[in-house]
């Protein structure tokens, strides 16, 4: 029986046994892997079985749904795959192995969201590499120029960090009616971007933010009494 592991960060919260031939995951209590974080959707994605195959599907998530480091829609799952889902890994425990003569191939995003690129297992290591190579990881933050915080300068490391009340935000704000995530901060390959979670007023730029906004080096995000400017390190 194949089973899947519930992580957040290093702790293992639970495993759970996929017996249902669809196996839902979200933020609402209705799922049957229930993550209570705001960078997870209501209905974020679901664990398909077809006969001893197992399939993850992304369902249109705010944040989407990664396979071994990769944004997917739906994709086959093998032994010792890592799927994230929001802050959250599950780690996939089965017997069935990825074959290393596989034929199939993937897709891989390129800078420009319209081109694709079809590479082959073979290659697909070499290009990886070459690939990271070319384009480094930003690294970027954010400076507190008005409020009160626990930091003058927070760097942003990992690939999603949160602004807000709960216990573990990269950036942790106060008041008695700041939700526990107010905003996610996304880091990747084409720079870092930020989204309203917990429908706190956020202002970028003196303009209120309602939706995704790509950070540009000297942005001002304003929120719960913060002001704060993102940079981008050279």
């Amino acid at each position: 029986m194949a089973t899947v592991m519930l992580k957040f960060k290093e702790a293992v919260i639970k495993e759970i046994p996929l017996e249902k031939e669809t196996t839902t995951i979200g933020r609402k209590e209705d799922n049957d892997i229930h993550i209570e974080n705001h960078a997870v959707s209501g209905h974020h994605a679901r664990i398909l079985r077809e006969k001893d195959n197992f399939f993850i599907e992304d369902l249109g998530s705010l944040n989407g749904t990664f396979v071994n480091g990769f944004k997917i829609t739906k994709q086959e799952l093998f032994k010792g795959d890592s799927v994230l889902v929001g802050l959250h890994n599950l780690d996939f425990i089965s017997e069935k192995v990825r074959p290393q003569d596989d034929k199939k191939s993937f897709t891989v995003r390129g800078r420009s969201m319209d081109e694709t690129m079809v590479i082959s297992p073979q290659d697909q290591k070499k290009i990886l590499v070459a690939r990271d190579k070319d384009i480094p990881e930003p690294l970027g933050g954010f400076y507190v120029l008005e409020g009160a915080s626990d930091q003058r300068e927070y760097e942003l490391k990992e690939r999603i960090s949160t602004i807000g009340k709960e216990d573990g935000a990269a950036i942790r704000l106060k008041g008695f009616f700041t939700p526990k995530v107010a905003a996610l901060v996304n880091r990747r390959k084409e720079g870092y971007f930020v989204t309203p979670a917990g429908g706190k007023a956020i202002k970028i730029n003196g303009r209120d933010l309602n939706h995704r906004h790509d950070l540009k080096d000297g942005d001002i995000v304003e929120i719960s009494g913060l002001k704060l400017q993102f940079y981008i390190k050279e």
